[in-house]
């Protein structure tokens, strides 16, 4: 409620919005608007960056340094605060603490406000599902590029250095998380063997080149083992690429 007779029963000024008696400078004085954590904590793969969220795994190729995206989710928010943003600066470092000075711009009960916060994080270095399966060197799909099927056979190197460019213009339409999928390659005389973690990323790839670069594509599985009582597959993309006029 708010009338000009009315007053905040703290500071005793009129002519304010009042909630419970309190204007909305009295309020926010003995409110806890933001709260940090006693520890934060960021769970980051030291090899791609991706941070790990409950259970997810995400922001592969994200900055190994910590930023707002890291540190401004690890604070309570009182349910009647916007935060309209939070400038953190890096004020001491220990190993893998961080201690963080954050100056919050925030809105409360209709009017805006800086708030300061000090925050100390924890870094836990932990390799996430993709680069463990990577570094073990672990595939479900393999992409092979090669060149034209009755295609005259020449120089490996050309043929090879050919398919490569044509590879790297493919990936430029790729989406980010089929690039990040392709875990190594191997050269060979015939052209390219790329090793993807991902089947359903390696399958839209090939479907790519088929569309953007008139490839043909045979697709083939192969029985690999079972696994939790399911027959377990890797499949073989045979991707052709056409000569380049």
């Amino acid at each position: 409620m708010s009338a000009d007779r009315e007053f905040c029963v703290v500071c005793g000024r009129t002519g304010r919005v009042l909630t419970d008696g309190l204007c909305a400078d009295c309020a926010a004085q003995r409110t806890r608007l933001i709260t940090p954590p006693g520890l934060g904590v960021v769970t980051m793969c030291p090899t791609c960056g991706a941070r790990k969220t409950g259970s997810r795994w995400d922001r592969e190729g994200a900055s190994r340094l910590l930023t707002s995206e890291d540190l401004t989710p690890l604070l309570y928010i009182h349910p009647e605060v916007g935060v309209r943003a939070v400038r953190w600066e890096e004020t001491q470092r220990s190993g893998l603490l961080y201690h963080f000075h954050g100056t919050a711009r925030l809105r409360f009960r209709g009017s805006e406000r800086d708030h300061e916060v000090e925050l100390t994080v924890k870094v836990e270095h932990r390799t996430c599902p993709a680069c463990s399966r990577k570094s073990g060197r672990y595939y479900t799909a393999v992409l092979q590029l090669r060149g034209p099927e009755n295609a005259r056979r020449g120089k490996a190197t050309v043929l090879r250095a050919r398919l490569e460019r044509q590879w790297e213009e493919l990936m430029t339409e790729s989406r980010a998380d089929w690039r990040q999928a392709i875990s190594w390659r191997e050269a060979l005389p015939e052209g390219w063997d790329y090793y993807a973690v991902d089947t359903l990323a390696a399958r839209s790839i090939a479907r790519l080149a088929k569309q953007r670069l008139g490839a043909t594509v045979k697709e083939s599985a192969t029985l690999v083992g079972r696994k939790d009582g399911a027959d377990v597959y890797r499949v073989t993309f045979c991707v052709r690429l056409p000569s380049v006029p």
